[in-house]
Parts: structure tokens; sequence; C-alpha cells
């Protein structure tokens, strides 16, 4: 039988309202409450004063969590520990111990915890994902994966969360989560060999640095992998992109948002034709972000919680994913990013 799922979502900055979006067009789960600790922006009409009520309220049975990213994981617990699911926007957490203690906290009162990696469900990443599982192109040799994005003044704001190491943790854990997820979901494990961090046009509105080198090691595939990343292109995203150079082809995906097969040369895989990505995230300082795939993520709820599924996206990935960006995070020195 099918249940109506009564659901509430904390923070209610652009991505929660992407989420209030998304529940309130889908017929299967309900917005109960939302709550956001800015008393500006509790200007919805389910709007709560207080976390408290949206706890205890027992028509709330799933709670989404929408706030900066170094509150993620003590709210999951708290939820969880109300009793509730929770879904967790990117990242799952700063670190990998309150990640195990999410998933333990989970497991012990048999609840599920959804998190929110919405590029998996981009019709370029599962193309990718199946290509190389498939070993249409033999040995993988090296994969190399850029990412040229702007964030300046716009999103770097004065009292703003962002740039706060405390509090964002920086471009892997805030810009590009997404594609160390994207690495880890299609290659299943990957380890860090090494990285470089560099601050070029942050260092009065950041704490950390605006791009960086990781080199990482694939051992299912005996593989390489460097992955380049910056927010310091000016005025506007410029692309990500993901190369795979095998023994039998070559392959790749790109755009602003990794959202197409820009080339595919190989001995028995045929250029693709797929469905559109979703458009991206827009946001209202004049900034874009990864694609906007939550319709996804609240359907596989509603499943899940309706017992016709299980979660997309599992906990253990998220824990996975915290984890590679803090073993890369290990060689970054802030001592040489800060302010000159």
């Amino acid at each position: 039988m099918t249940t109506t799922i009564g659901a509430a979502v904390i923070g209610t900055g652009h991505i929660g309202k992407r989420h209030i979006e998304e529940i309130t067009k889908n017929l299967g789960i309900s917005l109960i409450a939302s709550y956001d600790s800015d008393p500006e922006k509790n200007i919805l009409p389910s709007s709560k004063n207080n976390l408290e009520s949206i706890l205890t309220d027992p028509k709330i049975n799933v709670v989404h969590i929408c706030t900066p990213n170094s509150s993620h994981g003590e709210l999951a617990i708290q939820v969880l520990n109300h009793y509730k699911h929770v879904v967790i926007e990117k990242p799952m957490c700063l670190d990998t111990n309150t990640a195990s203690e999410i998933l333990n906290l989970a497991n012990s009162k048999n609840l599920h915890v959804f998190c929110v990696m919405q590029n998996r469900y981009s019709p370029v990443s599962q193309w990718l994902k199946q290509t190389v599982e498939s070993k249409v192109l033999g040995e993988i040799y090296t994969v190399q994966i850029q990412c040229a994005w702007n964030r300046d003044e716009r999103y770097y704001t004065d009292g703003h969360w962002h740039g706060k190491l405390s509090l964002d943790g920086g471009p892997l854990f805030t810009q590009f989560s997404h594609f160390v997820d994207l690495l880890f979901w299609i290659f299943k494990k990957v380890e860090v060999r090494n990285a470089e961090y560099f601050n070029h046009n942050h260092k009065y509105n950041t704490e950390f640095e605006d791009s960086g080198n990781v080199n990482f090691y694939l051992p299912d595939y005996e593989a390489n992998c460097l992955f380049q990343y910056t927010t310091s292109i000016y005025d506007k995203n410029f692309e990500s992109s993901i190369t795979i150079i095998a023994e039998k082809g070559t392959i790749k995906a790109s755009g602003q948002y990794m959202d197409k097969i820009t080339y595919v040369h190989a001995q028995d895989l045929i250029f693709p034709k797929l469905t559109p990505t979703a458009a991206p995230n827009l946001y209202p300082e004049g900034y874009e972000g990864s694609a906007n795939n939550h319709s996804y993520i609240i359907q596989n709820v509603v499943d899940t919680l309706n017992g016709k599924s299980t979660a997309d996206i599992p906990p253990t990935d998220g824990k996975s994913v915290v984890e590679i960006i803090e073993n890369a995070y290990k060689y970054r020195d802030l001592n040489k990013l800060k302010k000159n």
C-alpha cells in the first residue's frame, strides 16, 4: 500500500527552496513544515519558529537538510535520534567520523539516509558508467577530470558561510564533490596519491584554496586519474569534463556541467544518442550549479519509504566521498594559502 510521506525542509536558502519545489510537485510526498535559523528566510506558509517543532511532529516522516555544510552531520544525528528518515544535501558532512556516526545511528534505528548526488541521474553519467563497466574499452589507462568554474565576490559575500573553512570546507566539498562522487561511482575504489593547492584570486574572501590538482589511483583498474579544479575562472563557469583513455578507445564528456558526450573514438563503440541533461541550477547571485535532477531524489525517497525501492545513493557512498575528499585535503597547507 502506498502512503503519502510527510516531509520537512531545514534550511530554506536556494537549495532548500529547490527541495520544497520538487516536494510540492510530487503527489507521493507532502511538505508539512520548513525551518531556517535566519528569521528573514522563514517566510513560507510552512515555516516553523523553531527546529524542535519539526523534530517532534509525528506527521513528519523525513527531514531534508539543506543548510551550510558544517551543520549537515549534527542535524542528521538530531533527526535520526527523533526517529525520522533524513535526506542530506551534499556533502554528507565534513569528516569521516561523523559520517560513520550517521551510518551507525541509522542502522541501529532502522532508518533511511538519502545522500543528494543528483549528477548520477544525468544521461551522460549513466552512459559513462555503463561504458566503463561493459569493458568495451578494454584496459583503462588514465582518467582526466577538469572542472573550471567561477565563484567570485557575488558568491563569497561578507558574513556568509561560503569561504569559511569551518563552515564550508573548501571547493572539493562545496563545488566539486559531485565530480568526486562520479569518479567513485564509475570506478568504485579511489585512492589519493598526492595533491597540491593554490589560491589565485580568492585570498581576500576565502580561507582556503580556489584551485587544486589531485592525483588519484583507481585500484580496480590499475589506472591513474588527475583531477584538476578551479573556481577562479572569470565571470562564468567554463567547463567540467572527464576524459577516459583506454586500450581500445578514448571518450570524453564535457560542457559547462559535463553534460555532453563530445568525443568517442573506440574500436567497438559508437557515438551515443542521449536524452538532454537537465538544465543547471540557477542561483540569484548570477552563478550556476550542477544539474537540476532533484526530482529523481524526491521520487526515490517516496519509493523507498513505501518499500518499492532502495536508496539510489546509499549513505555508505556519501561516506566514501567524504573520506576521499578528507584524504585529499590532508595535503592542503592552509598557511601557504593565507592572505598576502
